[in-house]
């Protein structure tokens, strides 16, 4: 986890860096969005996300969440400028673009994953100005074609 961010605009809007305790919270909407997806495969139990959110992104990854419960959070890569997950309990109320937009702030690149057949997350990162890089067929333990994302500071 990196150290507390100051008090800002942002922060005091309900975005916030994680701590341990979050990671249930965090696993729960990636468990409730996966069971949502007719499209998506159910590789890992619902323990086996939390145990891996608990143990692996928690302890390697610089977690935000947005809420108090929490209703949204990313992960982003400390040794790249990679969002490597960025979800919300209820699309379409600015959560994500708010978790975005602290992604983008001091960077000039920002890169993440995300699957082909979620048109959705596909048309908001267009939104928010990212382009498609380049696809895989499946290239992920889902088995999925994923499509790789990129914006660049204009």
């Amino acid at each position: 986890m990196s150290a507390a961010a100051p008090i800002t605009a942002v922060n005091r809007r309900g975005l916030r860096p994680a701590v341990p305790e979050d990671a249930e919270a965090c696993a729960a909407i990636l468990n409730d969005w996966i069971d949502s997806r007719d499209w998506m495969p159910r590789v890992h139990t619902p323990d086996e996300v939390l145990t891996f959110y608990r143990d692996f992104v928690f302890e390697n990854r610089d977690v935000w969440v947005i809420g108090d419960p929490v209703v949204g959070f990313m992960a982003l890569d400390r040794n790249a400028n990679c969002v490597t997950a960025l979800h919300v309990a209820t699309p379409g109320k600015g959560l994500g673009r708010q978790l975005l937009n602290h992604a983008k702030a001091g960077r000039d690149v920002l890169e993440l994953w995300t699957f082909v057949a979620n048109e959705r997350a596909r048309e908001f990162y267009r939104r928010e100005g990212f382009r498609e890089v380049r696809q895989t067929p499946g290239d992920n333990e889902e088995g999925l074609p994923d499509v790789l994302l990129r914006w660049e500071r204009p």
